[in-house]
């Protein structure tokens, strides 16, 4: 506060704490209330003071439909093939002058420009809606409650709604599905029941309580509609794996090691190599089974190596002999694991047989 505003306050004998400033809500004064002001005439006959006379004018507030969705966090959901109860956040905000009712709708675009970037690829399976239930904004399965409307959200008052979906497990890499909420204004005034589609009264201002829609557009509807909507959209985050086999001669039982051929009793060596491509999310428990061609004998007495590296590109890059001894051996053929194989990386198993 300026020196000059101070000295402005106490010269009119007003403070700051008198002036009884209370906070001002976009809602404004309640639809329904009825607005009284008394007007009081005072007069004189003869010196002598007269009874008053005064005149009272009565209106009802009229309601204000005021709603809007809004998503926040501003980022996409992060899903992988096949997964399920994947969730979408957003918030219903009534600012109307009422107590409302709001019906959900939830819907997936049918292509076209994602809310995030990129363009919608796929459709999501069985898209529920959710109200946060104990207004801790995170999705709790068996704890928020599955509904199609907002029951009696009072003036001023937000409400968290969640789109939980299914992922096809089709759905590959990179690929996007954008979902929209779109809550529209219901009369309120009875809990646990839904209230009828507010509509705007048209024509002149009647006695009664009027209803005026002052909306704005939202992604998926218009102006003064007395709806709000908002999107957002899910992205497929999967491993892209690519899996190459390479053989190569060792030794055969007649030129050993120098210039050995593809001869009966020669030894081959077997490079099974996976590639995680970069940009795609981690593969986990990735697991590696090869049943031998008959013509060929396992050698045992090598064994298998696992998690090896691997220098260049299929498939004529070089096997590097520097994995780790595990895997097994069973009913003629080779098992290995990988682990984890994260995005861009590049990991091998190999082994040698024997040419019948």
């Amino acid at each position: 506060m300026t020196n000059k505003l101070k000295l402005c306050l106490l010269a009119g004998g007003v403070s700051v704490a008198a002036l009884g400033v209370t906070p001002a809500f976009a809602a404004g004064t309640t639809a329904g209330s009825t607005i009284t002001n008394t007007a009081t005439v005072n007069y004189t006959v003869g010196g002598v003071a007269q009874t008053a006379v005064t005149a009272t004018n009565n209106f009802t507030v009229d309601r204000k439909i005021v709603v809007a969705v809004s998503e926040p966090g501003n980022a996409t959901t992060s899903v992988s093939p096949g997964q399920s109860a994947a969730v979408t956040t957003f918030v219903v905000t009534n600012s109307s002058n009422a107590t409302l009712d709001f019906k959900l709708t939830a819907a997936q675009l049918a292509g076209g420009s994602a809310p995030h970037g990129g363009t919608d690829g796929f459709d999501v399976t069985a898209p529920t809606m959710y109200v946060d239930t104990n207004a801790n904004g995170v999705y709790d399965a068996g704890t928020d409650l599955a509904v199609t409307y907002l029951d009696e959200l009072a003036a001023d008052a937000s409400r968290t709604v969640f789109i939980v979906s299914n992922i096809p497990i089709g759905a590959t890499n990179g690929q996007i599905a954008a979902v929209s909420l779109t809550a529209q204004a219901e009369a309120g005034g009875t809990a646990a029941t839904e209230g009828a589609v507010l509509t705007e009264t048209t024509g002149a201002n009647t006695a009664g309580m009027d209803t005026v829609f002052a909306d704005v557009a939202g992604t998926d509807d218009i102006a003064r509609d007395g709806k709000g909507s908002a999107r957002d959209d899910y992205t497929i985050a999967a491993p892209v794996l690519t899996v190459a086999k390479q053989s190569r001669i060792v030794s055969d039982p007649f030129n050993g090691t120098t210039n050995p051929k593809m001869i009966p009793g020669a030894t081959v060596e077997y490079c099974i190599v996976v590639t995680n491509s970069a940009g795609a999310a981690a593969a986990n428990s990735v697991a590696i089974s090869d049943p031998l061609p008959a013509q060929t004998t396992y050698d045992s007495a090598y064994g298998i190596f696992q998690s090896g590296t691997y220098t260049g590109s299929t498939p004529t890059g070089t096997c590097n002999l520097d994995g780790t001894a595990g895997g097994s051996f069973s009913a003629g053929s080779i098992s290995g694991t990988l682990g984890t194989l994260a995005a861009g990386t590049t990991r091998t198993i190999y082994f040698r047989v024997t040419i019948n």
